[in-house]
């Protein structure tokens, strides 16, 4: 490269603000989920590790499910947003920090709500994301699903699969309204 261009370069470098971690994190925040647009990515825990460095924005990205289709189109959501910073931009699924409903913030949980979608209830994973026959007895064990329009918590598994790998198809027996809930992971 010419002393001229390494120079013009460097200029430019100069001029540019660094890149903060937490500008990053604030755009992040802004990357909607494609599947339910009302919530973010971040909000939904699907960001993991972040860094920063002199050689550009490193971001892990948690699918929630191995075969989630939205992987390409948020990774290339992700990549659009943080252009803006001016710096080269790596996003890597990773599966080496397992996504679980636990990640769900509680503004994710509260905008799932107000989206129609009910939000698996918070630390009841217990290590098992679909209903489980109970060995004792003939009987279905799952955790409290509360209904997003009524908040009942009557509500009843229509079935196990639902539109996308993460969610399940449920309906309400005090508002008789269907809802899809997140199984819990």
């Amino acid at each position: 490269m010419p002393v001229a261009e390494v120079a013009e370069v460097a200029e430019v470098a100069a001029a540019r603000p660094p890149v903060l971690k937490r500008h990053v994190r604030a755009l992040l925040d802004s990357v909607p989920d494609p599947e339910i647009p009302n919530v973010s990515i971040t909000e939904l825990g699907m960001v993991g590790a972040v860094d920063v460095s002199a050689g550009g924005i490193r971001v892990e990205l948690l699918p929630t499910f191995v075969g989630c289709p939205a992987v390409e189109l948020i990774r290339t959501n992700i990549a659009e947003q943080l252009a803006v910073l001016g710096a080269p931009v790596e996003v890597v699924v990773s599966f080496a920090t397992p996504w679980t409903t636990d990640r769900i913030s509680r503004a994710g949980r509260d905008k799932l709500r107000q989206s129609g979608f009910a939000p698996p209830p918070p630390n009841a994973s217990g290590g098992r994301s679909l209903p489980v026959l109970d060995a004792v007895a003939p009987r279905v064990a799952e955790a409290e699903i509360t209904c997003p329009f009524c908040s009942s918590n009557r509500t009843v598994l229509d079935s196990a699969f639902g539109p996308t790998l993460c969610r399940s198809i449920r309906h309400c027996a005090a508002c008789r309204q269907p809802f899809e809930a997140f199984k819990t992971i």
